[in-house]
């Protein structure tokens, strides 16, 4: 079983080669371009991904010492993401599985960020989480607690009304003109400032679901506030605003993922999306563990961001089960899981 995996949902164009559960490969080509509007821009993603689809599948194939014709089936992303970059992916898949005459296999892409866990390279002896656990999956678009029973069973029990983490870290980050993508910046500052130093507003939400709007406003306006007190208070102050900032938005998604695993009762959590390469979330984790006899899984930094090694992970699981689909399948831009 020899399974291409493609991604191409938003700015990184990725492949990788799966043989027999063992990752032989995974290329990815990101884009620079975004970063001087600060965010990801539409239609100049989905032109780099027609650029970079041919060179990184050739690439993945080469480095795995795979041909073309040995492939059993090609796995891609179907959504959701961004429509111009999933349409450059999905057509590629559906022209390559025809020209070879082999079934395609869809993935959601947040099943692939959920499922990155059982991913397994040569000699690697990670241990993938049983069967139920529970999974923050935490990025730029998403912050979701799911609950999942099999691979093709997952239950989304708590999600974002608003915002999601990544992109209150990211709007933040560039309100006080550190840049995009602001997660990396945030990240390193935090690591040499005081959590402590600046509280910001928390959000009152029943249940599981997440809220980051108002934090995002509190931290606006309060930085007005300072500003205009001191026109050098951010770079004065900017180690500690970014620890405070991180240390918020760790706490809130910690407190609804310990409510969840106390109500269903389940030891073994697992992290998943771009977010979770973030040291204070990874260290509340191992926090977690010691604390409340979790058994926690973290992903290698690798398989954070969006990466085709999940996708052809899923597509492993769904040829095992002949879980094909037909040419006429089209991208989707949003679907839960």
């Amino acid at each position: 079983m020899i399974i291409l995996g493609i991604e191409s949902s938003c700015d990184d164009t990725s492949a990788a080669i799966i043989k027999d559960g063992i990752l032989l490969s995974n290329v990815t080509a990101s884009q620079a371009v975004h970063e001087a509007y600060g965010g990801v821009v539409p239609e100049l993603a989905s032109r780099a991904h027609q650029q970079n689809i041919v060179p990184v599948v050739d690439h993945a194939l080469k480095k795995a010492g795979v041909t073309q014709e040995e492939l059993s089936a090609i796995a891609f992303t179907r959504g959701p993401g961004l429509m111009g970059s999933l349409l450059v992916g999905v057509s590629f898949a559906k022209g390559l599985a025809a020209s070879l005459n082999i079934p395609m296999i869809e993935v959601n892409h947040l099943q692939g960020h959920v499922l990155a866990h059982f991913v397994r390279e040569e000699g690697d002896e990670h241990t993938a989480p049983p069967f139920p656990f529970l999974c923050l999956l935490v990025s730029g678009g998403n912050s979701q607690i799911i609950l999942v029973r099999s691979y093709k069973d997952m239950e989304i029990i708590g999600k974002t009304i608003d915002d999601a983490a990544g992109e209150a870290i990211d709007k933040c980050s560039k309100v006080m003109g550190m840049g995009y993508p602001g997660g990396p910046i945030i990240d390193r500052l935090a690591r040499n400032g005081n959590p402590k130093a600046f509280e910001f507003a928390r959000p009152q939400i029943a249940g599981y679901d997440y809220s980051f709007s108002g934090l995002k406003t509190s931290f606006l306006y309060n930085l007005r506030e300072w500003v205009a007190e001191d026109p050098d208070f951010i770079e004065r102050h900017k180690e500690d605003l970014a620890a405070s900032l991180e240390y918020t938005i760790v706490d809130i998604l910690m407190k609804k993922l310990r409510k969840a695993a106390k109500d269903l009762k389940i030891k073994h959590v697992a992290l998943a999306g771009g977010v979770s390469a973030n040291t204070g979330l990874r260290q509340a984790f191992e926090d977690h563990a010691r604390r409340y006899g979790w058994t926690v899984y973290i992903p290698k930094f690798g398989y954070t961001t969006d990466n085709a090694a999940m996708i052809a992970m899923v597509g492993c699981f769904k040829y095992q089960e002949k879980e094909f689909c037909t040419m006429d399948k089209p991208a989707y831009s949003r679907v839960d899981i």
